[in-house]
């Protein structure tokens, strides 16, 4: 059973940094697409980065290239979002997942719970 857990959110001020975490259980894939997707209130959904497990692939959206980084410990089965000069548009929930035939743009078939991000001005 495939299990996906996050942490590492919190509040912080606008330009501070947070590093989330994914520790994931379950996998038997080597090669599979994990990524970072976050929710705002009232908003959609949002993909914000994405990692060939076993590669050194990422994808990142636009808005967070140069500032996020995706990485994976492999031995702790963890996967990072390192978030780098945060902007206060970007709090919201951040969810980790799992399974994709598509890092960037396909439907993910294992979701984390969550862990909340809020950035002040």
């Amino acid at each position: 059973q495939v299990q996906l857990v996050e942490s590492g959110g919190g509040s912080v001020q606008a330009g501070g940094s947070l590093r989330l975490s994914c520790v994931a259980s379950g996998i038997t894939e080597r090669n599979n697409c994990m990524a970072w997707f976050r929710q705002a209130p009232g908003k959609e959904r949002e993909w914000v980065a994405a990692m060939i497990t076993g590669s050194d692939y990422t994808y990142y959206t636009d808005s967070v290239k140069g500032r996020f980084t995706i990485s994976r410990d492999n031995a702790k089965k963890t996967m990072y979002l390192q978030m780098n000069s945060l902007k206060p548009e970007e709090t919201a929930m951040y969810y980790c997942a799992l399974d994709s035939r598509n890092c960037v743009s396909g439907q993910y078939k294992y979701w984390g719970q969550g862990t909340q991000v809020t950035v002040s001005s």
